[in-house]
């Protein structure tokens, strides 16, 4: 597992007193997404993507990327995935991930004409415009294959903590995870970007061929922006709920394609954007 933390000396102020010791900080360093793909009978390499990101998870990271940005398709398109770099510094074999793709890859190249930079805290930075950061060909989520029961809703952040042995370091981290109908911790990432922490997520399931993910519930560890619920409605994800608030762009995109969006999940209360009828063990 890579390193996620790094200790720093500082000075904590307590009881009017100043004292010098050291603390934990998440770490956040660049990742270079490259592809390497057939063009004609010649194979080349691309420079798709720079994002701020904390190591560990890398090839999930990059396969999750592909896929939630429409990139890819499927699982197959990609032959392998491995981390290069300098021959020697700080960052050697950590700072680039080479994702070689299939001869058969079909894979929508008029997006990769934007721009794809993207910070920790921002993961549309550089796209053009809304237009533009809709994947095409997706289609509503179906209505009867998810169900949860509304009192587990609420223990779901508490089952998430009990987990993130990095952000209980550094408290410095984004989570992401998925939940089953019984309200089952099922995997988890964390990430200082929280579309990093959805894509390594989401990554991980699409390499093992798990996509569409129509019997899960995603959890965010923060708010729940335009992005976080477009990458849940491309791996099919019926529900999401966020400790923080949603963006109106968010609530918009949730309730065109029918996903059910809750914000504020926390003490036992939350609210709920769209989609109550996934809720069931309570009433009005």
């Amino acid at each position: 597992m890579e390193k996620q933390s790094l200790e720093t000396p500082i000075s904590r102020l307590e009881n009017g007193i100043l004292r010098d010791m050291s603390d934990q900080v998440a770490l956040e360093e660049p990742l270079e997404i490259r592809l390497d793909f057939r063009d004609g009978y010649d194979r080349q390499q691309k420079s798709l993507s720079i994002t701020m990101r904390t190591p560990g998870h890398d090839e999930e990271l990059a396969a999750g990327f592909l896929f939630t940005e429409g990139i890819l398709r499927f699982p197959k398109d990609i032959t392998g995935i491995a981390g290069c770099g300098p021959a020697s510094g700080a960052h050697k074999g950590k700072n680039i991930v080479k994702v070689r793709l299939s001869d058969e890859a079909t894979v929508q190249w008029p997006k990769l004409e934007r721009h794809f930079y993207a910070t920790s805290s921002c993961g549309v930075c550089g796209k053009a415009s809304l237009d533009a950061l809709e994947v095409q060909g997706l289609k509503p989520i179906p209505r009867d294959e998810f169900r949860i029961d509304m009192r587990e809703i609420s223990e779901l952040s508490a089952r998430l903590r009990s987990h993130q042995a990095v952000f209980d370091q550094t408290g410095g981290l984004h989570a992401a995870a998925t939940f089953n109908e019984s309200g089952q911790l099922l995997d988890i990432r964390e990430d200082v970007g929280r579309h990093n922490a959805v894509d390594k997520l989401i990554g991980s399931q699409f390499l093992a061929g798990k996509t569409p993910l129509s019997n899960r519930l995603l959890f965010l560890s923060g708010r729940a922006s335009f992005e976080l619920v477009q990458k849940a409605v491309v791996a099919g994800i019926p529900m999401i709920a966020a400790v923080g608030a949603p963006s109106s762009l968010a609530v918009e995109l949730a309730k065109r394609f029918d996903v059910t969006l809750l914000g504020f999940v926390r003490d036992s209360r939350f609210n709920v954007y769209h989609g109550a009828w996934r809720l069931t063990g309570g009433g009005k």
